[in-house]
């Protein structure tokens, strides 16, 4: 499976933001990388920059490559409703970021390497595709193996403290979790501006 495997931090620092979640990097050094990076502030962006950044964090968060970005893009535009926000609910509904959001993984790559080593079930069967979707009814459950177990154990005490969304509903100690309903985008809280990605596609 092809995935990103450059320094995240340096990524975040591009940008300005923690996209692969909490860091103290950015503390220490809260300017773009490279060698005039600290010289300056952020160089002013053209319009299609800001749209192409944008584009590029939100990539960058859900840890998901140009051509599968595109192709949920394809599948917002062709649905009825926001495109924007039709896509952040993809990209929110996606396996890997719901075990992530029900505490079994505490990161969006553990999750998906959780999923792609076979040790959570949808529905009562075994998946190793991270990116599909999730519907409501849907019910996520870490296999019963010893293997499978011992990791959800760790990582849910790791992310024992972060809360659950309210689309989703969970029983850590049963290793299972149901989707309610799907999130609105209040509730995704993007950290983009996705009506900008929207316009930066269409005129592509």
């Amino acid at each position: 499976m092809a995935r990103n495997t450059g320094p995240k931090d340096k990524i975040s620092r591009r940008y300005g933001i923690a996209l692969f979640g909490p860091t103290k990097y950015l503390e220490r050094k809260n300017y773009p990388p490279g060698q005039h990076g600290p010289k300056g502030s952020r160089r002013k962006q053209s319009e299609y920059g800001i749209a192409l950044a944008e584009k590029q964090k939100l990539r960058h968060q859900y840890g998901i490559l140009e051509r599968q970005f595109r192709r949920f893009f394809e599948i917002a535009s062709k649905r009825r409703g926001v495109t924007g926000e039709i896509l952040l609910q993809l990209l929110e509904t996606r396996l890997d970021n719901v075990v992530y959001r029900m505490g079994f993984a505490n990161s969006r790559a553990a999750a998906r390497q959780m999923v792609s080593h076979g040790h959570v079930a949808l529905n009562g069967r075994k998946t190793n595709i991270s990116s599909c979707t999730c519907k409501p009814g849907d019910v996520v459950t870490v296999r019963q193996r010893d293997k499978s177990r011992r990791l959800a154990t760790k990582n849910i005490e790791l992310t024992a403290i972060a809360p659950v969304p309210d689309w989703l509903t969970v029983a850590k100690d049963q290793f299972s979790g149901t989707v309610v309903r799907i999130p609105t985008r209040e509730e995704i809280a993007p950290i983009v501006n996705e009506q900008l990605i929207v316009e930066l596609y269409s005129k592509s």
